[in-house]
């Protein structure tokens, strides 16, 4: 099947092919005709499945051309970084339809956001808590609204957003078409989506909470205090180029942050304290590989967008399992191979038996290599 079967005009046809994409993946497949035919859609798809094309471009495609001042398409995620990839990604597959897409998010001042949106806008990304500040200063009006897109919803009920969420609902015209992605299907997820879908398609293009087959996943028994010197141990044992290192706080990741730059490994620490220009120095430095080990949050590293990223490490697990699958989901993206460790101390073998039970395996525990306690 190509992009071509599912009847996209030339304009997104053109798009697509300048960033080199052939064959959908399967969320795409299923996804973008169930959109084109104004039915609402409940999809189940893990990052990294290429989901936000499956939305972005069928929406687009209903929006051409631009009209308008007020948004007709709004789009919700949960973090600021997922909220810029998706607003990047509709830029990318629509700069042929002159459709405009603007995106607002916290932690930047508001007064360009409204600025942006005084001169139009047909497509609208946004995190929940900025948009209600500008629809509560005026600034926005989502009367025009026909499509919505709730984007990660399991992460963004995690996050405590439900009376976000209904406070934006309640903005909505009452007849739009409604989308929404989630890569778990937990009871609130479902009870959210019967507020609000109305008799949708539902796609599921992987087992419930499935980890990626070409991930090799490691786990490494080792005291709490050791574990910095294990990890600077593999990164520097392994050559390693890149990897992305979960912490369960923000505080864990500023000071393991500190803990690897001190023995000259390339660090930066990326989570919510950190201002919006400090997380985009970061990322932009971990995919230009002048920084070795990019430190994070699980909150702060939904909607990175790292291609062919080669390593992960949990230095602490998930007090959520099926968030250890959203974080090991980072490697191994379109088609690749990934590495997966997990440095697991004593009290942690508890969360371990949580996370196998999610998988309905139980992973391999090895005895780590040699390592020196500097």
């Amino acid at each position: 099947m190509s992009f071509a079967d599912f009847g996209l005009v030339p304009e997104l046809l053109h798009a697509l092919s300048d960033k080199g994409y052939v064959a959908p993946t399967p969320i795409q497949s299923q996804a973008i005709p169930a959109v084109l035919t104004g039915r609402d859609v409940l999809a189940g798809a893990q990052t990294g499945t290429g989901k936000t094309a499956a939305f972005v471009l069928p929406i687009l495609q209903r929006l051409a051309p631009a009209a308008g001042r007020f948004p007709r398409a709004l789009v919700l995620t949960p973090t600021r970084e997922l909220a810029a990839q998706v607003a990047e990604s509709a830029r990318s597959y629509g700069k042929y339809l002159g459709v405009r897409t603007t995106v607002v998010f916290g932690g930047v001042s508001i007064h360009p956001q409204i600025e942006a949106l005084r001169s139009g806008c047909d497509l609208l990304v946004a995190t929940p808590g900025r948009l209600l500040d500008l629809a509560g200063l005026g600034a926005l009006d989502l009367r025009s609204v026909a499509y919505f897109v709730l984007d990660e919803a399991d992460r963004m009920l995690d996050m405590g957003f439900i009376h976000q969420i209904r406070r934006v609902l309640k903005l909505l015209p009452a007849k739009r078409q409604n989308l929404m992605f989630s890569a778990t299907y937990s009871a609130p997820v479902r009870e959210l989506a019967s507020r609000f879908l109305s008799e949708p398609v539902q796609i599921e293009v992987a087992v419930r909470n499935a980890v990626a087959e070409r991930i090799e996943q490691r786990v490494y028994r080792v005291p709490k205090e050791q574990k910095r010197h294990l990890l600077a141990h593999l990164i520097r044992a392994g050559s390693w180029a890149q990897v992305l290192v979960f912490t369960r706080t923000k505080h864990g990741a500023n000071r393991l942050t500190q803990q690897l730059q001190s023995t000259g490994i390339p660090a930066a620490a990326i989570h919510g304290n950190k201002s919006q220009g400090a997380r985009v120095r970061a990322l932009t430095d971990f995919k230009a590989r002048r920084i070795t080990a990019l430190v994070a949050t699980e909150v702060a590293a939904r909607g990175l967008d790292i291609k062919e990223l080669p390593h992960v490490v949990n230095y602490e697990l998930p007090n959520v399992p099926e968030d250890y699958v959203h974080r090991i989901g980072r490697t191994a993206r379109a088609g690749g191979a990934g590495c997966a460790i997990s440095l697991v101390a004593p009290d942690e073998i508890p969360l371990l038996r949580d996370i196998e039970k999610l998988l309905t395996r139980t992973l391999a525990t090895t005895a780590p290599p040699a390592y020196t306690i500097a």
